[in-house]
């Protein structure tokens, strides 16, 4: 008879007994459908006698069949388990006891949550900072810059700031060097973009003036050839350009926001938009984490045990990786020094495990949630800021079960926007 015991809302204890001719009927199962299958000199496929099977593959065989009684025990016992299990069930008693063995298998099940209204009081109102016009027009200024154009100078001498149009050539000890060479390429002094010293050089120079300059490779230089070496430069000026920002007109606005119809008062509203929201993200940084804390504080939940052990093994070992070898020898070495560096850690899996539980019932009471063309566009995006191939990415996040991680943290994320929104004043 199977029986199931519940510890609490997030825990049970299954008990059974398994009579031993049960185990029986279950190995000589399994070898019979063995023996067809093996492939075993001296007898022809799928006529090795079953005896010869359980003499080669005995304990395998009966290792198979505690499982498949295991899992009958567990199949019975579902219907009595309240909640969903989420962790491998644990095998924590399996004793012989003459005819019978008796067996006690740990469940581990998502917890009874109770959420009232009482939440919101972790949410406090919200003052967002104003937009000023000056804020909108200096950045209306940094975006005309960015658009800027260029054209010829009427300047005699290149100042710092202004494009160089050059011809040049180097050389090291007096012979040319590979890729050392270009025509009118323009330069823009101060930029950094040649190596340490040879913008400088060109500073007070005039158009058609030749000009021979001298630098020294970095130590750390990419091409390890010529890296620390001497070099000279033959620099001719061909021309003198200075940038000139775009008009702040509708044009700009067009150009920028990408529409025909864009007027310059779309664009400043729209400059003024980006301000607010990252004044937003700003103002609610600090408060989404007393949000979490407060959750946390609030609310207490029965934790499956196999959860919080796995969320601490993980916690244990990140902060193992910060120790030295000596330090973690010692742990490794020393069993109550172990458990006395996992005991540091207990609280804070246990708190992380409850909030991943708290958060999640919580948006689903308010209603969020992250849809998969959320979860992928997110990683695309990140991908192609770090220079990565999105695909490789996405692929990396599919084969090491990490998208459910990503996408519990973009839905704590969009809960806590959403509660911090709510309380905004004036809004």
């Amino acid at each position: 008879m199977v029986e199931v015991k519940k510890i609490d809302s997030a825990n049970s204890l299954v008990t059974a007994q398994i009579d031993k001719n049960e185990l029986q009927k279950e190995e000589d199962k399994i070898a019979k459908e063995l023996s067809k299958k093996v492939k075993i000199s001296g007898f022809r496929p799928g006529k090795v006698p079953v005896k010869v099977v359980k003499k080669m593959y005995g304990e395998q065989i009966k290792q198979d069949a505690i499982r498949n009684l295991i899992q009958k025990v567990l199949d019975e016992a579902a219907s009595k388990i309240e909640g969903k299990m989420i962790a491998d069930p644990e095998v924590v008693k399996f004793e012989d006891n003459g005819d019978k063995i008796d067996v006690e298998i740990k469940i581990y099940t998502t917890p009874e949550i109770n959420l009232d209204e009482s939440y919101k009081e972790c949410v406090p109102e919200v003052t967002l900072p104003e937009v000023s016009d000056e804020e909108v027009e200096e950045e209306l200024k940094k975006i005309a810059e960015s658009m800027n154009e260029t054209k010829v100078s009427s300047k005699e001498t290149l100042e710092k700031g202004d494009i160089a149009v050059i011809n040049f050539k180097g050389f090291i000890d007096g012979k040319p060097m590979e890729n050392g060479s270009g025509e009118d390429y323009p330069l823009e002094i101060g930029s950094g973009q040649f190596i340490p010293g040879f913008e400088e050089q060109l500073i007070g120079m005039k158009v058609g003036e030749k000009r021979k300059i001298k630098v020294t490779f970095p130590e750390n230089y990419g091409a390890k050839e010529i890296a620390g070496k001497e070099a000279e430069f033959e620099v001719e000026l061909q021309e003198i350009q200075e940038k000139v920002p775009a008009k702040i007109d509708d044009n700009l606005a067009k150009k920028y926001l990408n529409n025909e119809n864009a007027t310059l008062e779309e664009l400043k509203n729209y400059i003024k938009d980006s301000i607010l929201q990252s004044k937003k993200a700003q103002t609610f940084a600090p408060l989404k984490e007393k949000i979490l804390e407060c959750l946390v504080e609030k609310y207490d939940i029965d934790l499956p045990e196999a959860i919080v052990q796995k969320e601490l093994n993980l916690i244990v070992n990140e902060e193992a990786a910060k120790l030295s070898p000596a330090e973690l020898k010692e742990l490794q070495e020393n069993e109550e020094k172990l458990k006395e560096f996992m005991d540091k850690f207990k609280e804070g899996a246990k708190n992380r495990v409850k909030l991943t539980f708290i958060i999640d019932a919580l948006a689903k009471k308010e209603g969020v949630d992250v849809s998969d063309d959320e979860l992928y566009q997110v990683i695309y995006y990140e991908a192609l800021l770090q220079g990565q191939n999105p695909q490789e990415v996405i692929k990396y996040y599919q084969e090491n079960n990490l998208l459910p991680v990503l996408k519990m943290q973009l839905i704590q994320e969009k809960l806590l926007n959403k509660l911090l929104e709510e309380k905004v004043k004036g809004e």
